[in-house]
């Protein structure tokens, strides 16, 4: 199987379907440091980030920021000092796509 972070995301549009229960466990085999959440009803994915400063969790947030404009996928991303919190999901199908795994990997090698 190909590595997420080897792949690059496909635009999506409302009529994509989300990812099925037995889909979504496969792929957070691919990332155990990420958890699965529900907002308002819809799935996400989300992990912590922990930080020695507020300096730092700015240049995380600021380089997480680059992928996600280069792959066109962006995440909630909240930071504070010494913390940023990643949240992926697909907006325009209200939840879990295989784009969000794929930048929840990559997010993981920065």
């Amino acid at each position: 199987m190909t590595k997420l972070t080897d792949l690059k995301c496909i635009p999506c549009r409302g009529n994509t379907p989300t990812l099925s229960a037995d889909e979504i466990k496969t792929f957070l085999t691919g990332i155990p440091e990420w958890k699965l959440i529900e907002i308002e009803d819809i799935q996400c994915i989300e992990r912590s980030f922990s930080f020695k400063n507020f300096s730092d969790a700015v240049e995380f947030t600021n380089r997480l920021g680059v992928i996600a404009e280069s792959e066109g996928h962006h995440p909630r991303i909240v930071t504070e000092w010494g913390s940023v919190v990643v949240q992926w999901w697909t907006y325009a199908i209200n939840g879990l796509h295989k784009n969000d795994f794929i930048m929840a990997a990559k997010t993981n090698l920065l």
